[in-house]
């Protein structure tokens, strides 16, 4: 699961083409100029949704680290319905302008992947959670299960997974992308001790959503 373009997104490789091309053919065809203007922004808006920039890992073994860049939406207690589990969810929202790369939370082995198809409503809502497009990550760390649930939005149309049962994940490793706007939420267990709120702003891996604890 090595990553050896930690700058721009392999992801985004052919669409960082199609609108370079495109800029160019704007600019020969229509000369320099409002439209040409137009077609070069929108190479610059592809390029930065495709950035994939390399982070920090904190040394704490105990800390569950953000699977994404983004804005906390949600910290409550519900049922984690992938690993059939009373939880603690934090659930990040990334816009189009967050880094889309999704990297573990914790070391540990995959025990279950599931993908679901559904709906397509706005990343932001509660319903999201079980209705949208999704695909759920289940990593068995040793001491403590947790659950990683990529979900589509409003504009995301493709959800990235690149692991497998009985992979082993580190923690900030990068393991699937989503493409324009979603989020992704954690499910950890009851005992975990959360350390963000609703509106916090996150980063992916350098950022710690909470602490697990053996009480």
């Amino acid at each position: 699961m090595n990553y050896p373009h930690p700058i721009l997104a392999k992801e985004g490789w052919p669409f960082i083409a199609i609108a370079f091309f495109a800029a160019v053919f704007a600019t020969s065809f229509f000369g320099p100029g409002f439209v040409s203007l137009l077609f070069w922004l929108a190479l610059v808006f592809v390029v930065q949704f495709f950035r994939d920039p390399p982070r920090a890992i904190p040394a704490d073994t105990d800390a569950v680290l953000s699977p994404a860049d983004g804005r906390i939406v949600k910290v409550e207690k519900v049922r984690d319905p992938y690993a059939d589990r009373d939880a603690l969810l934090i659930s990040v929202f990334m816009n189009v302008f967050n880094v889309h790369s999704n990297r573990s939370s914790v070391d540990g082995t995959i025990t279950k992947v599931q993908y679901f198809p559904g709906q397509f409503v706005n990343a932001d809502l509660d319903k999201a959670s079980l209705e949208n497009e999704r695909n759920a990550v289940v990593i068995d760390t040793g001491r403590h299960t947790v659950t990683l649930v990529q979900v589509a939005g409003l504009i995301a149309r493709r959800i990235l997974c690149y692991v497998k049962p009985g992979d082993v994940l580190a923690r900030g490793e990068r393991y699937g992308f989503i493409r324009f706007g979603s989020r992704v939420d954690v499910y950890l267990p009851v005992s975990a001790r959360a350390l963000v709120a609703p509106g916090d702003k996150v980063y992916a891996t350098t950022t710690i959503l909470a602490t697990l604890s053996d009480a």
